[in-house]
């Protein structure tokens, strides 16, 4: 699989499990919303206390597996590094990231708060390898 088509399949499938490493020999496994920056990197939004945030600061090695709404049927694998962008950088991202999965909030000062209190970060996956091919 190309990138060209695994961006374009993420472009359209936003559900996905998210693979981090949590030590030596340790994986941690985490489902994830995700989409597809201007850049043509993945992108996810989470909270910067979470297991799968504190992995990619120690080990930016991330792999997410991306199917339909279906979860039988396309999938594919995506093979990159993590870069953690934390507020307030990370702002105009996030609502980019939630307008390309659920379209326009209903109130985007609402949102910002929201982002703020729950200590939103977003991961941006380079894109390394895809698969299957």
């Amino acid at each position: 699989m190309t990138t060209s088509r695994a961006m374009e399949f993420l472009s359209e499938h936003h559900r996905a499990v998210l693979v981090t490493r949590s030590g030596e020999s340790q994986l941690q496994t985490s489902p994830v919303v995700a989409s597809v920056d201007e850049d043509g990197r993945v992108v996810i939004s989470t909270r910067a206390t979470t297991q799968k945030a504190k992995n990619l600061s120690k080990d930016p090695r991330a792999t997410l597996c991306v199917f339909t709404n279906n979860f039988f049927g396309p999938w594919m694998q995506i093979d990159g590094i993590a870069q953690l962008v934390s507020l307030p950088d990370a702002m105009e991202s996030l609502i980019t990231l939630y307008r390309s999965v659920a379209g326009e909030h209903p109130d985007w000062e609402e949102f910002k708060a929201a982002m703020h209190h729950e200590k939103r970060v977003l991961l941006r996956i380079s894109v390394d390898r895809t698969g299957p091919s």
